[in-house]
Parts: structure tokens; C-alpha cells; sequence
């Protein structure tokens, strides 16, 4: 029996290489071989889903303070997460951040270095960010930009906000009080102005152009291409294939809800089982009730108390695995 352990980060209690660990003890036990296959939608998490840092680099931070910045380069591909140079929690979080302030300077530093490196493909990751400068910074931050013409740039990101809906969409997750708000709306206004001037692109109407406070945009006006990062993460791990050869499948996250569905991970994953006909379930920390027979899983929450959950999660997480495994195993298997 070969299963395929495809998953996300359990936000604050376990990561990706963690869960994805303990569902293979699960396999372990039942005498099922596993693939240990960490995965990310984009945002945080993804460099380490696409093989860690290798590197670390000096950046200026988003409030402007120095910052070691870890990312990846490897056979001319470079992967840099944006929050790892400008997030918010670099900042202090919403309560540290000052949301007019915050640049993305640092992140299209690290840019820069990876062109001077040498890089043919650079993937930004976008999440977790504490700007919402439109990616001014980060435009201003790379030399000769004109270098990006002979690059492949990919920018991964799980959202659709457009690019003038930033500040009002992620403004007061990072600190911006409603007056801020209507300020940096502004802002983004003029900000397009400069792209479309400078750049000859116009980000305004563009799906996406909005994440990571609009940096998704500025880097569209250099050239680069938009792509949904579970979507550009599962490429990168060749994760079709893995499920191809799979006869389960299992998922999971901290949380399942709605939005687990669009774009995220276990959405991602449901969705190729379901075109490979692989039997597909979900450990989750938590679900919604709306969402429960979106897809078979079980919640840790539930099933061993909340408390648990919390302070033993890969224990839970490999009991879980367990009866899950139990549940999806064709009949022949028993």
C-alpha cells in the first residue's frame, strides 16, 4: 500500500516536515510505505516546502531595520519568501507595525542579490507581509531591472484582491486604523499611476495584483507572472506524479474551512486525488461544521480534546493518521 502524505504547516503547533513525519509513523505501523510530501500555498511555508534556506542575506527590514533574510538558491532557481524579509512579524505584528511605513525594500533586495547570483528562474512567495506599499520598495530596491527580461519571475500567491483593494482588504490585519486606510488607498492610486507610466503596465484590474499589499503588482510591472502558489508548489514537487502513484492520499492543516478550498492546500490536494481516483482524506487540527462532508478527515479538536491537540500535536496527528488510514484503505487491504 502506498501513500502519498501530502500536507501543510499546522500553524503554531507543527510544521509541514512535522505533520507529514508523524503520518508516515502512522503508515509505519500499518506496514504501508509513505511518501513524506511537505506542501505550501505560497505563502509562508514555502521555502521550507521547497527545500529551505541555503542561504541567508542582510536586508532592510519593513520598518527599516536590519534583518537577517533566509532564502534559497539552487541550480539557477531562487526562492525567496517575502515575509521572511518584510513580514509583519518582523515588525511585532499588527500591534509593533506602522502600516504607513512598512516597505517591501528588503524583499526586492534579496531580489536583486539573486540576479547578481546569477538566478534564471526567481519564485517570490507572498504572505505574511506587513506592507501595503503597492511593492514600491522592493521596485526601487532591484538595479537595472532591465536584468528581469532575460528571467523567469514567479510570483506565488493564494488571493485574488486587485490591486487598489489592498489596503482595505489587509489594511487592518496590519495595524491600519480606517484613516490609514483611505491614506494608503491613495497611495495604491498613485502608485499604479507610476507603474503604468514607468512600466507601461496597468496592475489596477488585475486578479491578484493586490497580495502582500499590492507587491504581487509591482512585480507584474517587471515582467512577472502570477501564479496560485499551491498550484506553482505542487509543480515544483512534481506532486501529480506522486499521487499518480499513490493509492491514498492524505492531506491536512490546521484548520479546515471554506477557504480551505480555495487555493490552500487541502483543496489543492482533494482536488488531484479526486482527477487521479485516489481515495483522499484530511487530518485537521479543527473544522467547521459547513465544511465537514466537504471531504473525509479527522479533527484532532474533537476526537482527543482541545488542550491535546495543542500541547501533543504530532501525537495526535499519528493517531489520527491512523484511523484514517483505517477508514480509506480499500477493502482488499484489510
Amino acid at each position: 500500500m502506498r501513500v502519498v502524505a501530502a500536507v501543510d504547516k499546522f500553524r503554531g503547533t507543527a510544521t509541514a516536515a512535522q505533520v507529514a513525519r508523524a503520518i508516515g509513523n502512522a503508515c509505519w505501523d500499518l506496514g504501508f510505505d509513505c511518501s513524506e510530501v511537505p506542501v505550501a500555498d505560497g505563502g509562508e511555508g514555502t521555502l521550507a516546502a521547497l527545500g529551505g534556506a541555503n542561504r541567508t542575506s542582510t536586508v532592510t527590514g519593513p520598518l527599516g531595520d536590519v534583518v537577517g533574510a533566509p532564502w534559497r538558491l539552487h541550480r539557477d532557481t531562487a526562492v525567496i519568501e517575502m515575509a521572511a524579509a518584510s513580514g509583519l512579524s518582523l515588525a511585532g505584528g499588527a500591534e509593533g507595525n506602522d502600516a504607513m511605513a512598512a516597505s517591501t525594500t528588503g524583499t526586492g533586495e534579496l531580489i536583486d542579490m539573486a540576479l547578481d547570483a546569477g538566478a534564471k528562474r526567481i519564485l517570490v512567495c507572498l504572505g505574511g507581509s506587513a506592507t501595503t506599499d503597492g511593492g514600491l520598495g522592493a521596485v526601487r530596491a532591484i538595479h537595472a531591472p532591465h536584468r528581469l527580461r532575460g528571467v523567469q519571475l514567479l510570483v506565488a500567491c493564494d488571493v485574488r484582491t486587485r490591486f487598489l483593494d489592498a489596503a482595505a482588504v489587509f489594511g487592518p490585519q496590519k495595524g491600519a486604523t480606517p484613516a490609514q486606510v483611505r491614506l494608503l488607498t491613495g497611495r495604491l492610486e498613485r502608485v499604479a499611476q507610476i507603474y503604468a507610466h514607468e512600466h507601461g503596465i496597468d496592475v489596477r484590474n488585475i486578479d491578484g495584483a493586490g497580495a502582500a499589499g499590492g507587491l504581487a503588482g509591482g512585480l507584474l510591472a517587471l515582467g512577472g507572472r502570477l501564479l496560485p502558489g499551491f498550484d506553482l508548489v505542487a509543480d515544483e514537487l512534481d506532486l501529480h506524479d506522486a499521487i499518480a502513484a499513490a493509492d491514498l492520499v492524505v492531506t491536512g492543516e490546521g484548520f479546515l474551512d471554506e477557504q480551505s478550498f480555495e487555493g490552500k492546500v487541502v483543496g489543492g490536494v482533494h482536488g488531484l486525488a479526486v482527477d487521479a481516483g485516489k481515495p483522499v482524506g484530511a487530518v485537521v487540527g479543527d473544522a467547521a461544521p459547513e465544511v465537514a462532508d466537504r471531504i473525509e478527515h479527522v479533527a484532532l479538536a474533537a476526537e482527543y480534546g482541545l488542550d491535546r491537540a495543542m500541547n501533543e500535536p504530532l501525537w495526535c496527528v499519528e493517531h489520527a493518521a491512523l484511523t484514517l488510514l483505517r477508514r480509506l484503505r480499500p477493502s482488499s487491504s484489510s
